[in-house]
C-alpha cells in the first residue's frame, strides 16, 4: 500500500502506560522524523493506550493533524503489553506497508525513519532494527554514571549485519510478512513478564524473516529519576536475568543445566570484579557487582520456574 506518488508508507506503533509526558516528547520527535523523511515516505502513528482509564487520549489528540497518514488512538487497558502490541500491529498494518515500533519513553533521532528505510533499500530486508541508547537524568548519582550500568547495554551489531532478533523499542517490519504469517504475534504469556519481543522476533526469523541492523537508526531511552536508584538497578537486573532465562527456555535456546552454568559463571565474575579492580587500584564498583549478581539470581529463578513481572517504574 505505497502512496499513489510511489512513496513508501510507514505506521509507527507505540504502546503506552502511565507515561503521558514521555509520550508527548516521543510524538514531538516523531513529527520531526516524519518531516525528515517526507520526500520518501508518508507516515502515520498508532497509539495503543494500556491505561484502564484511557489517560493517554488527551496527549494523542494534541497530534491529531500532525502526520500525513493520521493518528489512530486504540484503547486496550488490559495491562498486558503483548495484547497491546498485537492491537498496534493490526491497526498499523491497515495504514501502511511498514510497521515501525518504539517505546513510549523513547525519543527517536530525526534521521530514525530515514535510516531504517536506507537499510531496507540496501539489503532488501523484511525487518530492520537499530540501537537504543540510554540517556540518564541530570540528577543521576555519580556511581550510576561512573559504573558501567548503561555501558554494558548492547548497542547493536555492525551496520548492515544480518541478525536473528530485533527489538520493539527500535524496529520496523514489513506488513506483508505480518499478513503472510498471522500466527506470528506477541505471546500474552509474556505480556506482564517481558521478553515478548525476543520470542516474537526469534519466532519470525525461524519462519524466514530477514532482519538487518541499522546502526544509525538511533532512539534515545530517556530514563526517569525513579530509575536512577540502586534499588531499581538491582530489581531491573534481577528481572532482566529472569526474562533472559524464561525466553531461552521458551525458544529452546538453552537447557536448564546450561542456564545454571551461565548464571554460576556470572556470579563468579561479579564476585571477583571488585577484588580484581582493587588489585589494579581501581574503584571496586561494588554496586555494579551486586546488580550483576542479582541478574544471575534472576536467571536461576527462571530455571526454578519463578516468573518475575516487569518492573513498572
Amino acid at each position: 500500500m505505497p502512496c499513489s506518488d510511489g512513496r513508501a508508507t510507514i505506521a509507527v506503533a507505540v504502546c503506552t502506560f502511565r507515561r503521558n509526558e514521555p509520550l508527548r516528547v516521543l510524538l514531538g520527535a516523531l513529527v520531526t522524523a516524519a518531516e525528515t523523511v517526507a520526500a520518501r515516505a508518508a507516515v502515520g502513528v498508532v497509539i495503543v493506550d494500556d491505561n484502564e482509564d484511557g489517560a493517554a487520549r488527551v496527549v494523542v489528540d494534541e497530534f491529531a493533524s500532525a502526520f500525513e497518514l493520521g493518528v489512530r488512538y486504540e484503547h486496550s487497558g488490559a495491562r498486558n503489553i503483548s495484547i497491546a502490541r498485537n492491537r498496534g500491529l493490526e491497526s498499523a498494518a491497515e495504514l501502511a506497508e511498514w510497521v515501525a515500533m518504539t517505546d513510549d519513553d523513547c525519543e527517536p533521532d530525526p534521521q530514525w525513519l530515514a535510516s531504517l528505510l536506507d537499510t531496507v533499500e540496501r539489503f532488501g530486508a523484511d525487518c530492520v532494527t537499530g540501537p537504543m541508547v540510554p540517556r540518564l537524568p541530570s540528577t543521576a548519582p555519580r556511581w550510576l554514571t561512573t559504573q558501567p550500568f548503561t555501558a554494558d547495554v548492547p548497542m547493536g551489531a555492525p551496520d548492515g549485519e544480518r541478525l536473528d532478533v530485533a527489538q520493539t523499542n527500535n524496529s520496523m517490519i514489513s506488513t506483508r510478512f505480518l499478513v503472510d504469517h498471522p500466527d506470528v504475534r506477541f505471546d500474552p504469556r509474556f505480556g506482564v513478564l517481558g521478553g515478548e519481543d525476543m520470542v516474537f522476533y526469534r519466532s519470525a526469523v525461524q519462519l524466514g524473516l530477514h532482519v538487518r541492523h541499522a546502526a544509525s537508526a538511533v532512539v534515545w531511552a530517556n530514563e526517569p529519576p525513579s530509575r536512577a536508584t540502586f534499588r531499581h538497578q538491582v530489581r531491573y537486573r534481577y528481572w532482566l536475568g529472569n526474562s533472559e532465562g524464561l525466553t531461552n527456555l521458551e525458544l529452546a535456546k538453552a537447557t536448564r543445566l546450561r542456564l545454571v552454568a551461565r548464571a554460576a559463571r556470572r556470579i563468579a565474575a561479579a564476585a571477583a570484579r571488585p577484588v580484581q579492580r582493587l588489585v589494579r587500584r581501581d574503584p571496586p564498583q561494588v554496586r555494579y557487582a551486586v546488580a550483576s549478581m542479582a541478574g544471575a539470581c534472576g536467571m536461576l529463578a527462571a530455571v526454578a520456574g519463578v516468573r518475575v513481572a516487569h518492573p513498572q517504574d
